[in-house]
This record gives C-alpha cells, sequence and structure tokens, in this order.
C-alpha cells in the first residue's frame, strides 16, 4: 500500500483528479439500490490519501471537488428523468439540456466536498495519521449536516444511508442518527489508509471491530423486538402507478380520479375492511377546498366511519388579489368535508418555487405557472380514529431530525409523495431508503404512500412490514403499529448530538498519541 500511495502523491494533477473523480463514483454505488458498501473504502482510503499529499489547503479541494463531482453526478443522475418531462413543454432543444443541468448542479454540491477536504487539510498537518483520518470523517460529517440545510438543503445520500440494507445496522440510528452512523462509516472506511502511511493494522482492525459491535447491538435490539399494532385501525395504501405525463392530462383527470376511487373499494385479501384510505401526493389533481363536485367524487372512497387522506393542490380562489397555491394533505370524510389539512412546508427548489425569481426571470418547471407557497412548519395532526401523526409531502422526509414536533410527539409518521418524476432508477429506492431512516431514528412507525412505488408501511426500528414494489399496481392493506418505546436519544436531541459527536472526534483526533504524520511526510505536489 506504501507504494499505491506515493505513486498517487507524486502524480499529475489531472491524474490526481482523475482518480478522485472515480473514487466518488465508487462511493455512489454503496448507495441503494447496489449497497456496494465495501466500495466505500477504497473511496474513502483514496480520498483521504489524496488530501494528505496535497500541498496546500487548495490542492485539497480540488481532489475534494472532484470526488464530489463524480459522487453526486452518479448519485443523481435520475433528476435527469424529471427534467425531461419538465422541460418537454418548452421543446426539443430545452428537453436536450436534462443531463447537462445534473452535471451543473453536481459542480454545485461538489462544493460541501471540497469544502470538507478543505478543513481535513488544513486540520489535520500536524496529526498522527489515525488523527487525520478522524478530523476527514468529522469534516464529512459536519458538511454533509451543512448540505441540509444551506440553501434551504438537498440531505440526499447521506453516506450512513449505505446501511440500510441491513436492518440491524440502522438500529444504531436511534441513537446517534444517520450523521452518526455516517462517521463512523467513514472512520472505518478511511482507515486502511494508515497502512500506507507507515502505520500499523490496530485501527483498522478497531474500525471494523466497532462496526461488527454496531450490527451486533442493533441484531440483539431487534432479537428481543415485537411490533404491536393499534386497535381497530386498518390502513388502506393505494398505489396507481400513473406516470407523471398522464397525471395531469386534462383528458385523463377524471379516469384517473375514477381509479383510484374503484381500488380504494375495491375487496381486500384479508376479511377486515380498511378504516382509513391514504392516498399519495397530488393524487386528487382538483383543487378540493374549492371543488366541491371533485370532493363529492372521492366520498365513495371514504370508509364507513373513517377518513380519506390524499394530497392535492391548495389554492386561493381566482378572483383573490394574489392567488397562492400550496402542495397540501387533506382529511376528508363521509361528507365531503375537509376535516384537515396540511401544507408541505419545505419546497423543492425550482420544481415548487423559483428562488431569486424577480433576479433569475425563471419560471418554474413543474405544472402552473405560479410558485407554491411554503406552509406553516412542522405539525402533528390528530384525526377521527387514528393515533396523532406527523405528515410529509414528499421529500420532506429526506431531513434527518426534522419530521417530529417536538413539542407534541406524533405516534407515527405519515409520507406521501409522487415518485414518478424519478422514473425507475436509483432515485425511488434512495427515497424510500430515508423514509427507513426517518423511522429508526425517531422510533416511529410509517406508512409511506408513493404514486407509482415504492408504498410500504414501516415500523418504528425501521423494518418494512409490506409493501408495494415500484412501477406496480395496487393496494397495500395493513394494521398501524405501534411506537416501540418513547423518544429515542436521537429523537430528542438530533443536531445537538451530530454537533457532540464531531467535536469528539476532533477532539480524540487532536489527542492521538505519537509522532505527526508516523512515517511519512507530507508530499509536493
Amino acid at each position: 500500500m506504501k507504494r499505491l500511495y506515493g505513486w498517487l502523491a507524486s502524480s499529475s494533477w489531472w491524474t490526481r483528479s482523475a482518480v478522485a473523480l472515480i473514487l466518488g463514483v465508487l462511493a455512489t454505488a454503496a448507495m441503494a439500490p447496489f449497497y456496494w458498501v465495501f466500495l466505500l473504502i477504497p473511496a474513502f482510503t483514496g480520498l483521504h490519501w489524496l488530501i494528505i499529499s496535497s500541498r496546500n489547503m487548495r490542492a485539497a479541494a480540488c481532489v475534494g471537488w472532484w470526488f464530489g463531482f463524480g459522487y453526486f453526478a452518479s448519485g443523481l443522475m435520475w433528476i435527469s428523468n424529471a427534467l425531461v418531462i419538465s422541460l418537454e413543454k418548452f421543446g426539443p432543444p430545452m428537453t436536450a439540456m436534462a443531463t447537462p443541468a445534473v452535471f451543473v448542479l453536481a459542480a454545485g454540491f461538489a462544493l460541501y466536498p471540497a469544502l470538507a477536504a478543505l478543513l481535513s487539510n488544513r486540520l489535520g498537518r500536524r496529526l498522527t495519521n489515525v488523527g487525520q483520518v478522524l478530523v476527514l470523517a468529522a469534516a464529512w460529517t459536519t458538511i454533509e449536516w451543512l448540505r441540509g440545510w444551506l440553501l434551504t438543503g438537498f440531505a440526499w445520500n447521506p453516506i450512513g444511508a449505505a446501511w440500510v440494507f441491513s436492518d440491524a445496522m440502522i438500529q444504531s440510528t436511534a441513537l446517534v442518527g444517520v450523521y452518526g452512523l455516517g462517521l463512523l462509516t467513514v472512520i472505518t472506511a478511511a482507515m486502511p489508509g494508515v497502512l500506507g502511511l507507515g502505520g500499523n493494522s490496530k485501527p483498522v482492525v478497531i474500525g471494523f471491530i466497532l462496526i461488527g459491535l454496531v450490527w451486533a447491538g442493533g441484531a440483539m435490539r431487534l432479537a428481543g423486538a415485537s411490533v404491536e399494532m393499534v386497535e381497530d385501525v386498518r390502513l388502506r395504501l393505494v398505489q396507481p402507478n400513473i406516470s407523471q405525463r398522464d397525471k395531469w392530462r386534462a383528458t385523463l383527470r377524471r379516469d384517473n380520479l375514477v381509479e383510484q376511487v374503484r381500488m380504494s373499494t375495491a375487496p381486500g385479501a384479508g376479511a377486515v375492511l380498511p378504516t382509513h384510505v391514504i392516498w399519495s401526493e397530488t393524487s386528487a389533481v382538483y383543487v378540493l377546498d374549492i371543488d366541491r363536485g371533485a370532493r363529492n367524487m372521492l366520498t365513495a372512497a371514504v370508509p364507513d366511519g373513517g377518513l380519506l387522506i390524499t394530497g392535492a393542490p391548495r389554492a386561493t380562489p381566482r378572483s383573490a388579489p394574489a392567488r397562492r397555491v400550496w402542495n397540501s394533505l387533506h382529511a376528508l370524510n363521509a361528507d365531503g368535508e375537509i376535516t384537515a389539512t396540511y401544507d408541505k412546508q419545505h419546497l423543492v427548489p425550482f420544481g415548487e418555487y423559483v428562488p431569486l425569481k424577480n433576479l433569475l426571470g425563471l419560471k418554474k418547471l413543474t405544472e402552473g405557472l405560479t410558485d407554491f407557497t411554503p406552509g406553516p412548519g412542522i405539525r402533528t395532526l390528530k384525526l377521527d380514529g387514528l393515533p396523532p401523526f406527523s405528515p410529509m409531502i414528499c421529500y420532506e422526509v429526506i431531513f434527518s431530525g426534522r419530521v417530529t414536533d417536538r413539542q407534541a410527539r406524533p405516534e407515527w409518521l405519515l409520507n406521501i409523495t409522487n415518485d414518478a418524476w424519478y422514473g425507475t432508477r436509483t432515485g425511488p429506492y434512495q427515497h424510500f431508503d430515508q423514509a427507513r431512516l426517518r423511522a429508526a431514528e425517531e422510533g416511529l412507525p410509517m406508512a409511506r404512500v408513493a404514486g407509482t412505488g415504492i408504498s410500504a408501511i414501516i415500523d418504528g426500528y425501521g423494518r418494512v412490514l409490506g409493501k408495494l414494489d415500484l412501477g406496480t399496481k395496487g393496494v397495500l392493506d395493513g394494521g398501524l403499529p405501534r411506537p416501540p418505546g418513547d423518544w429515542t436519544l436521537y429523537g430528542r436531541l438530533a443536531d445537538w448530538l451530530v454537533g457532540l459527536l464531531v467535536l469528539v472526534t476532533i477532539g480524540v483526533g487532536f489527542l492521538m498519541p505519537g509522532r505527526p504524520q508516523d512515517g511519512i511526510s507530507w508530499k509536493s505536489i
């Protein structure tokens, strides 16, 4: 490994940049639907070597940027599907820009790994080999957390999400969240780099032992876990699998609505009838709060004594001085009355609103000319016949630590989404994994309803109890799990805990015994 490090450290700028790009792509392969977690080892070991062999912070930021560009360009390529659908209304020339637009987006997001590499290079100059790895992991985790906040945030594919294939591994998120799990993952994946720097294998072995202990602890937790269901609640999740192109087509809107009503009332697999029917985001493409006729059509889908919960646009009357539109969730009773409403508060830039619209002069890419208005914030809804729950629309579910009202803790989570935008590539799988992580972090069960999949009922441990696969049409009937306990540690502390973990990791890195840069001096590149 010393020779490999020596070659990489002495390579040209172009070679180092190309290697960083490839390593970023390898890291993406650890995410859904592949889960090739072992590729994180060469990815972060190589990134660590590139950072510490950079002659200055600028050179380190450069390799970090190329790593990030590879990571985001490959991990976000599914966005091109949404852009193709959106840009069709502007004609073929604009449609052809879908893939280049993803590269532009990736170039922007790559600034986050660039900053992590810069910080790691600066802080690690006087540290031991092991200390440098710890600082890299702390810097990466800090920047991942920051990515979830800046410019409204986009917390897609945090490194800890690579473990969602293992129910046992994600139990740790109840204690430290996905960022804490990612912190340990980067430490373990980058630690083999010390072998190429003249270090011994002890820290490498310790890293893998810690990963093993996390898995063992999760397995023990699940071994004693049982799932209790809420009495007298039977959910029906409706997945009509309507393509995005057909969803808003004027000639099909009514037929789509009628078909979802039919699916809601069709005989189920069991003898117990549903008490609550749930549709996905904007399943009802009519403005229900001002369209009584559309609400009357939906009453047939409402179970006796129960409710229909559906996504729909909400708007002020056209006669209003300033028209406003919301992306909303409504609960309807058998009389066609809306008994509760939640407005999406975390909007998608350019999809649901245009930042700096007056300056940029751009239009949003989705249906309609009016930007959506954000809702007032996270809420806990209380509906007849249901325990209190926290609603989330679409990608609101990807924001760790920001899915529940801590002043009024819910007993379950509801995520309705329209993943038809994402196509059938990696995007829907990665989005689904984020939903499972929120359930595990908060210790709360979740019902997730996606128009084209993946819809599922998830327990408070993040385990899938039943699901409808991507690209399939059908209904999922099932009970509503009870939460396995009170607040999880991460549910209580969230961001404070992330900050504490980062500070402890940096502190340990600076206190590691030994001479700085054991075995190998800094290279001049």
